[in-house]
C-alpha cells in the first residue's frame, strides 16, 4: 500500500527528454520500482473526464520515495502524486484527464509524465521528508520512469474489451478440447489393453481344446 500519500496535480515543468516510457537509473539492470502499463491511455470524449490507473511496485527491501510530474498540471490531476511506498508493496497511482473542449489534432498528445522514485529510511513519513528528497547527491540516487500519454476513441475502448473476452473465451474452448482430447486417448488405451487380454484368453481357450481333442484320440 502507499503511505503517508498526497493528493494533487504534478507541479513539475521540467523538460522530457523522451515522448516514450523509459527509465533512468544507475542501478544497472535493477529498478527501484516497476509501473505497469507502460504508457497512459485514456479514452477520449469532448467535454468528458477519463482516467487511468498506474499500478507501482517496491521491488526492493527498503521504503522507497515516489514523486509524479507532468507537463501539463492544469490538464491532468494525479492523485496520489507523491507517497512513500513500503518495502516489496505496492501503490495505485490514478491520473484523472479533466474533460476537454476540443479534439487534438490527430487525437496526438505531446503531454509527458515522470515518475521519481528514490530509497527512503524505514518509517518514513513523507511529509518530514527532506525537500532535497528528489535531488540527486552523494550517496543518493533518484530513478526516473517517463510515460507518453495515448488518446483512444471510445469504440476503440470497447472493441479491445470485447476481443479480450473473445481471447479469453477461445482459450478456455482450447484448454476444454485439449482435456477432452487426453480424456479419450485415455479411454482408447484403456479399450486397447482389454482388447489384447481378451485375445490371449480366447487364444488360450483354443489351444487347451485342440490339446484335448488331440489327447482323446486312440492311439
Amino acid at each position: 500500500m502507499c503511505i503517508n500519500g498526497r493528493d494533487g496535480c504534478g507541479k513539475g515543468r521540467e523538460p522530457f527528454l523522451s515522448c516514450c516510457s523509459s527509465f533512468k537509473s544507475d542501478g544497472g539492470g535493477f529498478h527501484l520500482i516497476s509501473v505497469h502499463p507502460d504508457e497512459l491511455r485514456f479514452p477520449f470524449e469532448l467535454k468528458k473526464e477519463s482516467f487511468c490507473d498506474l499500478k507501482v511496485v517496491n521491488n526492493t527491501e527498503h521504503h522507497v520515495a515516489f514523486k509524479v510530474k507532468t507537463s501539463a498540471p492544469m490538464k491532468f490531476f494525479v492523485r496520489p502524486n507523491m507517497g512513500v511506498i513500503k518495502a516489496q508493496d505496492s501503490c495505485i497511482i490514478r491520473v484523472n484527464l479533466r474533460g476537454q473542449r476540443k479534439y487534438p489534432p490527430n487525437m496526438e498528445c505531446k503531454d509527458k509524465f515522470l515518475l521519481q522514485s528514490t530509497i527512503v529510511p524505514p518509517n518514513s513519513d513523507f511529509d518530514e521528508l527532506p525537500k532535497y528528497t528528489f535531488t540527486e547527491g552523494i550517496g543518493r540516487t533518484i530513478e526516473e520512469c517517463k510515460f507518453r500519454v495515448v488518446y483512444i476513441y471510445p469504440g476503440a475502448v470497447h472493441l479491445q474489451n470485447s476481443l479480450q473476452r473473445l481471447k479469453e473465451e477461445r482459450d478456455s474452448a482450447v484448454k476444454q478440447t485439449q482435456i477432452l482430447q487426453e480424456e479419450l486417448d485415455i479411454l482408447k488405451r484403456q479399450r486397447s489393453r482389454k482388447g489384447d487380454q481378451g485375445f490371449f484368453f480366447t487364444f488360450g481357450i483354443s489351444g487347451l481344446d485342440k490339446d484335448s481333442d488331440l489327447g482323446g484320440r486312440p492311439s
